[in-house]
């Protein structure tokens, strides 16, 4: 996506560099930091504080960090062993997104048969930049299957603007490039479709205030920052069309794990007739779990993310406390939102209905030919 005019991707490596390189968001939008990562353990640090974040670029990031951990044991007797084991501590940096251990088991499983050091590390690079450019060409897609949905409310609308409401931040920025539910807005925009988006602020870490109204500001999309408890009201009142939010991990079953507070969209909508989709790739379906609720583990962060607010106050980025010092907070950082509250899921495939047997019919490889009839 450009940037000021320029072409900027989350994480990239440069040619003549063995670094890999990240906008570090947590700075984001007041200063555009880079940040260069070497290490496994510069991978891990930058997925747990969420220098980068969104389940793609978390993916990515770990495929990057297999690399990187090939890079440096290339030269030590361990090998695939010390590999392995960064791969599992890499694998457990973030516990809700599934794409993280799914890119990383791709690139080792592309490396662990191949014993010459050089070899591993080329290997590892080649798969980790198939990676991000598969859930870049997975983006772009999920774009023109949902310009579908946008397109329709516009005709049915006269023209009007299409008023749609997302939460935290499921763009280019948490993905590689176009994101997963900005894609179809994106493509709506680019299009000529007269677009305007509600921003949850998304606390605690304000990822949609941040960095969604960021995105949008750099691309010329319509769109106002609202706070989270807001968008109820909006929909009682007619001004929401339709929501579209990204996702951390879904089952098989269409339960959908994404940042805190969409649960809460969902019933609202739900309960005002507002079509409610999700859009995703496939790596982050689980095609192992079916109970969202009581399968997917949900990450509790550090509290002081919740007691603490940064922002710019006369020239200088500081961090704020808000609640008296000695009160406690809790910091759930998802939610689960049942298959039965959403509309249906926009993916790199098509849309469907979030239901097992219609995600079936759209990736029919991925279950197991022995399963339960679920029709």
């Amino acid at each position: 996506m450009l940037v000021d005019g320029k072409q900027m991707r989350p994480i990239w490596r440069e040619k003549e560099s063995t670094s890999v390189r990240v906008i570090d968001q947590r700075i984001l939008p007041h200063e555009l930091v880079v940040v260069d990562l070497n290490t496994v353990e510069d991978i891990i640090r930058a997925i747990k504080e969420m220098y980068v974040r969104g389940a793609p670029l978390i993916g990515v990031a770990g495929a990057y960090g297999v690399y990187l951990a090939a890079l440096n044991v290339k030269g030590e007797a361990g090998g695939l062993g010390d590999i392995k084991e960064a791969c599992d501590r890499i694998k457990q940096a973030r516990p809700t997104a599934v794409n993280l251990g799914w890119a990383v088991d791709r690139v080792l499983e592309k490396i662990n048969r191949i014993g010459n050091p050089s070899e591993r590390v080329h290997a590892a690079l080649k798969e980790a930049e198939n990676i991000a450019e598969m859930e870049a060409e997975n983006c772009r897609k999920i774009g023109e299957n949902g310009l579908v949905l946008i397109e329709e409310i516009s005709r049915n609308n006269g023209g009007n603007p299409v008023n749609i409401l997302t939460h935290c931040n499921a763009g280019w920025l948490a993905c590689i490039e176009y994101g997963t539910a900005t894609a179809p807005i994106y493509a709506a925009f680019n299009k000529g479709v007269d677009v305007h988006v509600w921003v949850d602020e998304t606390r605690p870490l304000n990822q949609g205030s941040r960095l969604t109204a960021w995105e949008l500001a750099k691309h010329g999309v319509k769109h106002t920052v609202i706070t989270d408890n807001a968008g109820g009201h909006l929909m009682q009142h007619g001004m929401v069309d339709m929501v579209i939010v990204g996702t951390d991990r879904t089952t098989c079953t269409g339960d959908v794990a994404n940042k805190i507070g969409t649960y809460l969209k969902a019933l609202a909508a739900k309960d005002n007739g507002v079509p409610f989709y999700v859009a995703l790739p496939s790596s982050t379906f689980d095609w192992n779990l079916r109970d969202g609720i009581a399968e997917i583990p949900i990450e509790e962060r550090d509290p002081d993310e919740v007691r603490f607010v940064h922002g710019l106050s006369e020239g200088s980025l500081r961090r704020v406390l808000v609640p008296p010092e000695q009160s406690a907070a809790a910091n759930y950082a998802f939610d689960v939102t049942p298959a039965r509250l959403v509309t249906g899921f926009i993916t790199e495939r098509g849309i469907c209905r979030a239901s097992e047997a219609d995600i079936r019919k759209l990736f029919p490889e991925k279950f197991n030919t022995e399963a339960v009839d679920v029709n």
